[in-house]
């Protein structure tokens, strides 16, 4: 057996974990080529029959599913330590509520690895009702597979739907992703071993960062930063996104309250002030409806949030079912509406 993270990996796992000068051959040669990824033999894509009658649905690029336009993070209360009494359903409540993606990375709740500790207990009994999403931040093919091999072990799964690049945020993770022995190898890898279904990147510091990515790699989908704030710095709506959406991408958007600091609801007094925030922090400027309903208004078939409690789920929830799109003139109001607050509602963008 090899023990990988306190864990044991069988022998027919092995050849799974090892170098492969095969995997290397194909993402420089027939990878690259793009076009759509083959039904998952054994699996079906998942599906909630909740989520139609629940909100808007939307295509997820290409990979041929539509998911809800509100999907639950797996940070927030979902990765708290020890915090199972709360995390666990409220992920049971999400999917009874018609969410049918959720996302989560090996890195959500630190090296104990909560968030998808958390997801896992759902997933005992729930799997096939939610497109089931996670990341690698490790940067080498090996690193990688270790930690999917235990992703899939606490998720209580043997395969995602969805397994993403995490937090892309330097050109040395740009270089060191598509190097021989890169990620990148790992995500191919993991693939053409029926562990994955479709391949993805994220990111939120630069968006130049990612758009190498996407055209060095037909990823399905991108996981990407973009809020009413984003015109105002490094906007990923210039470029990265009509970008992604030409490649007919599955896109999903994330940092829509930016951790509360673009709600006029958020507390500055318990903020910790940042070099980023532009001195001391202050409160917002949006509400959570105009927080979800500008990003919803844009080219990307699901937004995720991490959720507190119930309460804030349920009305996340209800704001999709409400969700009517946004003229161009309500968008741009909305941008200059966080003017005073960008900084701080932008705090994961590269600022040096």
């Amino acid at each position: 057996m090899l023990s990988i993270g306190g864990s044991t990996v069988s022998s027919s796992r092995r050849e799974f974990l090892k170098s492969s000068t095969a995997v290397a051959a194909t993402v420089v040669a027939g990878s690259m080529a793009g076009g759509v990824v083959a039904p998952m033999e054994g699996h079906a894509l998942p599906l909630n029959a909740l989520t139609a009658d629940a909100m808007p649905t939307r295509n997820l690029g290409r990979t041929g599913y539509r998911t809800g336009i509100f999907s639950l993070g797996g940070q927030a209360a979902v990765e708290r330590p020890n915090n199972e009494a709360v995390a666990v359903p409220i992920v049971e409540r999400a999917i009874d509520l018609g969410i049918n993606y959720i996302d989560t990375a090996a890195q959500y709740g630190g090296t104990d690895r909560w968030s998808q500790r958390y997801i896992g207990q759902v997933m005992k009994t729930r799997r096939k009702e939610v497109y089931l999403a996670s990341k690698t931040h490790d940067r080498t093919r090996d690193g990688s597979l270790r930690l999917l091999e235990q992703s899939l072990k606490l998720l209580n799964t043997d395969h995602l739907d969805a397994w993403q690049l995490h937090h892309v945020s330097t050109q040395d993770d740009v270089d060191k992703i598509f190097e021989k022995g890169g990620a990148i190898e790992a995500l191919v890898q993991a693939r053409e071993q029926k562990m994955v279904r479709f391949l993805g990147v994220t990111g939120h510091t630069d968006p130049g960062l990612l758009i190498q990515c996407i055209e060095r790699f037909p990823f399905d989908q991108i996981l990407m930063a973009v809020n009413a704030a984003d015109p105002h710095h490094l906007s990923f709506q210039e470029k990265l996104l009509p970008l992604a959406v030409e490649k007919q991408m599955g896109i999903i958007g994330m940092k829509i309250p930016a951790r509360g600091r673009i709600l006029s609801t958020w507390n500055p007094k318990a903020a910790v002030e940042h070099s980023w925030e532009g001195g001391a922090p202050k409160a917002g400027t949006l509400n959570m409806k105009e927080a979800m309903y500008y990003t919803m208004s844009l080219p990307v078939a699901t937004v995720i949030i991490g959720c507190d409690s119930i309460a804030q789920l349920e009305e996340n929830v209800k704001l999709a079912r409400d969700f009517t799109p946004l003229s161009q003139t309500q968008l741009a109001g909305l941008t200059a509406k966080t003017e005073p607050c960008h900084k701080q509602a932008l705090f994961f963008r590269n600022w040096s």
